[in-house]
Order: structure tokens, then C-alpha cells, then sequence
């Protein structure tokens, strides 16, 4: 089955358990995962020019560049290279994954898909058809460089590029700019921030949007910026302001340590299309030179300097962090996956991204994957209303007030807008955090960028070559420290559907002998056994908690206080007679 947004719905969501196959007649991509090959003939064949990809060749100076992609292979991270200075506009393209065999094939879509990184990234023919049809508006549709320029800094912040009507000749792909008038409507002024946190939140200096040079865009939230010479990391949200101006809460009033990203350098204001408002659009923190440990880590491992010091100073360093966010500031951190962990200049780890989103479930335990399959069922618009109805009744039994945080405004919730995080009592929240950090633990001392061997999400530069909870290099005492903190765990989707290159198959049969079909079936059964088993364990909880026999620590985890007695037990050869 080829990779696209459909397959989300189809097979990587808990939504796949509501799948219907449309009315229609299938495709031949529903019929068949392999290799599909038209019926011989010189309107479908590759030997027909029209068929082909005018050039893949990159202009002598090109005037973009791309840095990334999200969206599942729809949105392209792109800089205009000739302005002198670029100012974080975060003017993205956006391209629909919806397209022929045909374009898909030669324009490396499915590639695209699971390809997030510039270096990677830039080889596939998307990327560089990209260029060549920005390089083209830009020399066509503008009288010269300098005019573009004033028209790229006039659009609103996040607009998009949206190029329609995809074709293999540049000449005919047509372009829009959709501008995001939304975003910066709901972005708010330093006083109305003030007004919501107290007259005395201290906010951080305040800058000025144009202020800001972009050299390379890292992700779809965070770009690399130099101001007055010096390079920060400049954190923004295109898709909407609620969780950056939660994160920016959390880190202006998060007790310092020294393995948590600190205070928010610069508050980054933009004067807004409409009126006067001059609004909060992002903040600057430090850059941090070292990068992930998801990509430290195969590295080192590779090059035989992944050391057990290190392993257990990151392990006991990551431990006392989450001990910290707990015992100190009160708070939890959903978050925690090799993504969000840095190394600072002295090879300390340093944990970042406190928007409190959460992650997916190959990091999560499985109490926040039961409430979290809920949810993503409650308020899926293609689910039949029939089925979210229900799960709706279910998760307001959980959350109360739920609806409100799944509004796009922000309205200052106390504890954020995770709701199977929220759900949780304090205790319940230690120890799925006890979970995420097992799943870590493991990644670091097997040295692999994540716990899959090729995630749907995303691939690496060095893809993990076992999955958890295979052992291969962890010593016997931190293995049965890593089976305690991850008590509860389930088998995942990866154990029968996998992502081979860039299709989904079935680890179960030959790939002559499977069908798109089969993906889905498969999919469908497993997801249906999962949302099941996440009903019953509600319904338990529910039953147990209305009667006050509920234990919160259900899978009898470690707390953090003891993996860190053992961590550091463990480093001085001084194990506990009782471990966790």
C-alpha cells in the first residue's frame, strides 16, 4: 500500500477500525500494494515525453532553497536565498498528496512522505521541482528581486504557497498564495498575555519580528536565526498560537535546571495586517550546537564512541530533570522522546519543547494511548457520527470541559490542552512518564534513533536496526529496569504492518501475495482488538475510581525517585538488593 495522507485514516490512526472502502470501483492501488504497471501503451509510457519530468536540473543560481518537510509529504519548508535578510515568514509550499501514479512515481511522493531532513530531502525530484517552480514565479510574476522582496514581507505570517494542478512540466503547475489572515487574527499583544498571567509575568525582552535573519529552517515550529550576529533558535506555530503561548507560560515560570531548556531569550512581536495590533508571534531560546540525541545516538554507536559514562550521565540527567518537573514546578512532560532531547556544548542533555502535546504511541504508555484512541475518534469528522457519539460520552466522562480544549483559541487552560494527560491524577501521570522514560532508556543503551525500525511517521539517516523490546546491547540490570518502567506495554502496529522503502506491507505474507486490501483488514482488526482493550480499561478505571479502589500506579511502575536511586546505583557498581 503506498504511502499517502489516506493511509493515515486507513491504517495508521485508530480510525482504521471505521474504514469503509468507498462505492466506487477500486483503483488499481486498491487492488494491489505492488509494483502497479499501467497497460502497455504510448499515452502511459515513460517513453512518452509527456510523461516525463521536464528537467531536474537546479537553476545555476538558484534563488530557494528547501529545508525540510512536514505534513506527511504536503508541506516544504522553503527560504527565498537572494534577500539579505529573510525574515522568519515561514511562507511554506503546500502540495496535495492526491496526485496521479504517474506524478507520484517520478515526483518521489512517497518518498517524501517519511523524508523530513534537508540533506536527505534535497535529492528527491519534489524538492527540486519545487525550486525550479518557485524560481519561476519568482522571475515571471515580479517586476524584479527588490519587488518581491516588499510583497514577501508584506503577507501575513504563515501564508502559504499552494501549488495546484501538480504536472511533470514546471510551465504548467499553477501557483496561489493563500494568505493566513486566521493565524495572525488570533496571534495576541504582550498585554493581553500580561492580562492573562498577572500584571507581574516576566515576559522576556521584546524584539522585533524584521529584527530576525533565518539561515535554516529545522523543523515546522522552529527555525535557526541570527540576531545582532548571534544564533538563536526562533520557536513559532503556523497552525495556530494556543501552544506556543502555553510553552511560553511553562518556560518563563518553570524552576531552572540545568538539563531544561532555559527562559525564552526574546519575545518576537510582528505588527499584524489588520489594525495596529502588534501581536506575539514566537520567542527566541538558545541554540544548541550538538543536536538530538536521536541522531547522536546511531552516531556515536556507528563510530564505536558511544560510551557507557555518557549513557548513564544522560540517563541519571534526564531522570532528575523529569524528578525536577515533578517535585518542583508541579507539572508533567508528555513530550519525552530522543527528538526532544539536546546536547549542550559540555554533552549535558537538555530537554525542550514544553507545548505539552504529547507524542504517539510508539513512545506512549498505554493509559494515554487508551484516552488519546478515544479522543482521535471522538473528533475525527470521518468517523460515522454513530460511533464518535459514543466515544464522545466517553471521553467527557474523562474530560469535563474537553470541547473548550479543542478550540483553536487560546484561553489560558491551568494544565494545558492534553487531554489524556489532564485525565490523569498526578500519580498516574509519574508513571506513564516512568514509561516514556523506559522506552528512552532503551534507545540510549541499544545507541538507535527510536524505538521502531522504520516508523510510518518518519525515517532517519540511521534507522534503528532492532525494535523494542529486542536486547541486543543493554547490560542484564538495565534491561530489568527498562521491562519495570514499561509494565503494561502492548503489542504496536508495527509488529504486522511495517513501512518497507515507501510502502506498507504486511509482515505476515509475501509482498506478491498481499494487497492494499489486506493492509487494511489487517489494520482494521488490530486497531478494533486495541480499542477495545482501551474500553475495557477505562470502564475498569471508571468502576474502580467511582468506588475508591482505584490504585493510579496500575502497572506497579518504579517512580522516578527509584530509577534514579538505581540509575545511580547502577554507575557505582552499588545495585540495591531491592530493585524496582
Amino acid at each position: 500500500m503506498d504511502l499517502s495522507t489516506r493511509a493515515i485514516g486507513e491504517v495508521v490512526h485508530p480510525t482504521a477500525a471505521f474504514y469503509h472502502p468507498p462505492p466506487e470501483a477500486k483503483t488499481p492501488e486498491t487492488s494491489s500494494i505492488v509494483n502497479y504497471t499501467p497497460k502497455s501503451s504510448w499515452e502511459s509510457s515513460l517513453l512518452n515525453p509527456k510523461n516525463r519530468i521536464d528537467s531536474l536540473e537546479l537553476p545555476q543560481n538558484p534563488l530557494w532553497r528547501v529545508d525540510g518537510c512536514a505534513g506527511l509529504g504536503t508541506q516544504y519548508y522553503v527560504l527565498p536565498l537572494f534577500l539579505e535578510r529573510i525574515p522568519p515568514m515561514r511562507m511554506d509550499v503546500f502540495v496535495s498528496d492526491l496526485q496521479p501514479p504517474l506524478i507520484r512515481e517520478q515526483l518521489e511522493l512517497d518518498r517524501a512522505f517519511h523524508t523530513k531532513d534537508a540533506a536527505r530531502l534535497s535529492r528527491l525530484a519534489i524538492a527540486r521541482h519545487v525550486v525550479r517552480i518557485l524560481q519561476a514565479w519568482t522571475t515571471n510574476d515580479f517586476r524584479d528581486l527588490d519587488s518581491f522582496e516588499k510583497y514577501y514581507k508584506r503577507v501575513p505570517f504563515g501564508s502559504r504557497i499552494v501549488l495546484e494542478g501538480m504536472a511533470l512540466d514546471t510551465r504548467r503547475v499553477r501557483l496561489r498564495v493563500g494568505f493566513n489572515h486566521n493565524l495572525e487574527h488570533k496571534l495576541l499583544p504582550p498585554s493581553t498575555l500580561k492580562y492573562l498571567w498577572g500584571p507581574e509575568f516576566p515576559l522576556p525582552e521584546v524584539i522585533d519580528f524584521f529584527d530576525i535573519h533565518v539561515v535554516s529552517v529545522l523543523h515546522d515550529s522552529v527555525c535557526l536565526v541570527r540576531i545582532h550576529e548571534k544564533l538563536y533558535i526562533f520557536k513559532a506555530l503556523t497552525s495556530g498560537a494556543k501552544y506556543l503561548y502555553h510553552e511560553l507560560k511553562m518556560l518563563c515560570t518553570l524552576e531552572p535546571h540545568a538539563n531544561i531548556i532555559a527562559r525564552p531569550i526574546h519575545l518576537v512581536t510582528k505588527r499584524c495586517n489588520f489594525g495596529t495590533k502588534r501581536a506575539v508571534a514566537g520567542f527566541t531560546t538558545f541554540f544548541h550546537s550538538k543536536g538530538t540525541l536521536r541522531d547522536v545516538l546511531p552516531y556515536l554507536r556507528a563510530h564505536g564512541q558511544l560510551g557507557r559514562d555518557d549513557q548513564l550521565k544522560w540517563s541519571i540527567q534526564l531522570t532528575r530533570a523529569l524528578e525536577d518537573l515533578k517535585s518542583r514546578s508541579g507539572t508533567y512532560y508528555p513530550d519525552l522522546r530522543l527528538d526532544n532531547i539536546v546536547l549542550s556544548e559540555n554533552s549535558d542533555i537538555v530537554m525542550v519543547d514544553f507545548e505539552q502535546r504529547g507524542v504517539w504511541c510508539e513512545f506512549a504508555a498505554p493509559e494515554i494511548n487508551a484516552i488519546e484512541y478515544v479522543r482521535l475518534i471522538a473528533t475525527d469528522e470521518n468517523v460515522p457520527s454513530s460511533v464518535s457519539d459514543k466515544y464522545r460520552e466517553i471521553l467527557e466522562e474523562l474530560v469535563s470541559n474537553f470541547e473548550s480544549l479543542e478550540d483553536e483559541r487560546y484561553t489560558n487552560p491551568e494544565f494545558g490542552f492534553n487531554i489524556p494527560w489532564i485525565a490523569l491524577s498526578a500519580i498516574e501521570q509519574e508513571a506513564a512518564e516512568v514509561y516514556m522514560l523506559g522506552r528512552v532508556l532503551w534507545c540510549i543503551f541499544e545507541g538507535v534513533s527510536g524505538p521502531q525500525k522504520a516508523a510510518v511517521w518518519q525515517s532517519y539517516r540511521w534507522e534503528p536496526d532492532l525494535e523494542f523490546p529486542e536486547y541486543r546491547r543493554t547490560p542484564q540490570a538495565m534491561r530489568d529496569l527498562i521491562d519495570r518502567c514499561t509494565r503494561g506495554r502492548r503489542e504496536t502496529l508495527s509488529n504486522i504492518i511495517v513501512r518497507r522503502h515507501s510502502r506498507l506491507l504486511l509482515t505476515t505474507k509475501a509482498v506478491n501475495e498481499q494487497t492494499a486490501d489486506d493492509v487494511r483488514n489487517a489494520a482494521r482488526s488490530f486497531w478494533s482488538a486495541e480499542i477495545e482493550a482501551a474500553e475495557k480499561f477505562l470502564g475498569l478505571r471508571n468502576a474502580q475510581r467511582q468506588k475508591g479502589l482505584w490504585n493510579d500506579n496500575y502497572y506497579d511502575r518504579p517512580t522516578l525517585n527509584q530509577v534514579l536511586e538505581f540509575l545511580e546505583a547502577f554507575r557505582n557498581d552499588d545495585l540495591p538488593p531491592s530493585r524496582p
